[in-house]
């Protein structure tokens, strides 16, 4: 239903060319994109995290937001990538000669119409049980009934919260600009009732991927015609002599949930000094955070440069410019070996390296990477990091699907060559191929992988995924924190990292779905 009452001129047709323009109808904020002779209203922040969508990238028919890169369909407002989960909101357009009218009076949508209560009264009889309600559990329950899927979905987790945004966990909840209970849901908080979703808050004791069979303690098992298993990681503990010791155990801190980060950030509000073993996004996002609260903050890690693996030396030493001017202390090229607490009243820890070195600091911070939760699950082969080899749909065996952290998948040729990615948005990727798959669908593009990592207000995206390449080419100015980096491979471009150049990786981002040559991801990365 389309409401006309409230229509009012916001722009002319002749002033929009084929872009975007932010407007405002009746205090509401509204994105007008015209596209050929057509104009589209939409709300003119992500529904993810509000990012304003008119400094993103409109690229073949979609809109690329600026900060997360979750993708548009222009035409609709559907979603085609996440972080988003839940489509653009939409309003009615009339034009009138040259005069673009809109309505802040939004338009609904068929599928938000037939929601409410449509799954409880489906002939579908079919169960589809999700197990782990992050970010991928999360994505894969908007997914299934955004697709159309009618029957029971069973959203198993141990946590008794909705899906919440668990990439701010190292980036702004330990320097306190955002509380734990602050942290926002990736979903609303009737979603789940609205959409005929059970949510049980329980701990899988097993799943028979065999006779399709999810055990949970005490209570009935739940028999699934389709399994997402969807249980993230287990943060690694170093293999660190006194780490368990009494006295030292309670000052060490990992981060995983919200739990975590709430203990993290009522030890860091009684300390000066904190050691973070590894080098890893985590760690030194938590580091980038504690240095906001005047911390003193000292990493231990045993590589050269942080991220070399991901990003190159190059790259890795401009990390490590970047924490050393804002005073975290690096010690790379070494390892933790033993810690214990002092004798005296202030139960100071001292962490002594490899080189005999001893640290003094008041907690420890444990960054070192997950081992996927896969311990529960029977029936089918785990790799030797516990993780599950699937397919390109996400399929580990007939009826059962793994998304995230514990899933080894195929990116793209040599079919057979998997890959392990532990990032959040990717795990929305798998999560939303999964459900097409399980719903016997066609699984759409192909994904190219994407993440962020956030340190002194600098905000860094990666694209794609080099396992290796034979040069790195640089545009715009590295030093100051504004460039691209194109990661080559034979002339191919496999990967890129950028530093405020929101709208060029959105652009090389839609670009990467394709072989891409490097004369022309250098003319996308230098595009205004």
């Amino acid at each position: 239903m389309t409401h006309t009452s409230d229509m009012q001129k916001v722009a002319r047709l002749s002033d929009l060319a084929d872009g975007m323009k932010r407007v405002d109808a009746n205090g509401t904020p509204i994105l007008l994109i015209r596209s050929g002779k057509a104009v589209h209203a939409y709300g003119a922040k992500c529904p993810h995290a509000g990012a304003p969508l008119e400094e993103g990238a409109l690229c073949d028919g979609r809109l690329v937001c600026p900060w997360h890169k979750a993708t548009f369909d222009i035409a609709s407002g559907a979603i085609i990538e996440p972080p988003a989960l839940l489509p653009l909101t939409r309003y009615p357009v009339q034009l009138t000669r040259d005069d673009v009218l809109v309505s802040s009076t939004p338009e609904t949508r068929s599928n938000e119409r037939a929601a409410t209560g449509s799954a409880s009264v489906s002939a579908d009889t079919r169960t589809f049980a999700i197990i782990g309600a992050g970010a991928a559990g999360a994505a894969a329950c908007a997914a299934l009934r955004e697709f159309g899927f009618a029957g029971r979905i069973v959203l198993i987790d141990r946590e008794p919260r909705t899906p919440y945004d668990r990439t701010v966990l190292s980036k702004f909840v330990p320097s306190g600009e955002m509380l734990p209970d602050d942290i926002p849901s990736l979903l609303p908080d009737d979603f789940f009732a609205t959409h005929s979703i059970d949510v049980v808050q329980a701990n899988v004791t097993a799943l028979d991927a065999r006779a399709r069979r999810i055990d949970i303690g005490s209570a009935p098992s739940i028999r699934y015609d389709a399994a997402l298993v969807a249980t993230g990681g287990v943060p690694k503990r170093p293999s660190l002599q006194g780490i368990g010791d009494e006295g030292v155990a309670e000052r060490i801190r990992l981060l995983r949930n919200r739990d975590d980060a709430r203990r993290l950030v009522e030890t860091a509000a009684q300390s000066e000094h904190a050691v973070i073993l590894g080098a890893s996004f985590i760690g030194l996002e938590v580091a980038s955070a504690l240095r906001e609260r005047k911390l003193r903050v000292t990493i231990v890690s045993p590589g050269n440069v942080p991220f070399e693996k991901q990003f190159g030396p190059d790259l890795g030493r401009l990390f490590m410019r970047l924490h050393d001017a804002h005073g975290v202390r690096l010690r790379m090229g070494r390892r933790a070996q033993t810690v214990e607490r002092s004798d005296a009243d202030d139960g100071v820890l001292r962490v002594t390296l490899d080189n005999r070195d001893t640290l003094s600091c008041d907690f420890i911070v444990v960054g070192m990477g997950v081992t996927p939760a896969t311990g529960f699950i029977e029936g089918v082969t785990r790799n030797d990091d516990g993780s599950l080899d699937a397919d390109a749909s996400m399929r580990v065996a007939d009826g059962l699907y793994a998304a995230g952290d514990v899933a080894r998948f195929e990116l793209r040729a040599p079919v057979g060559e998997r890959v392990r990615i532990e990032h959040w948005r990717v795990a929305q990727q798998h999560a939303r191929r999964a459900a097409r798959a399980m719903l016997g669908l066609p699984l759409g593009e192909p994904l190219v992988p994407f993440f962020w990592t956030y340190h002194f207000g600098k905000n860094f995206n990666y694209l794609g995924h080099a396992r290796h390449w034979d040069d790195t080419i640089f545009t715009g100015t590295p030093d100051t924190f504004e460039f691209i980096a194109l990661l080559v491979e034979k002339g191919k471009l496999v990967a890129a990292v950028g530093c405020n150049r929101d709208r060029q990786i959105g652009a090389l981002g839609e670009a990467m779905r394709k072989p891409l040559d490097i004369a022309d991801a250098i003319r996308l990365a230098e595009s205004e």
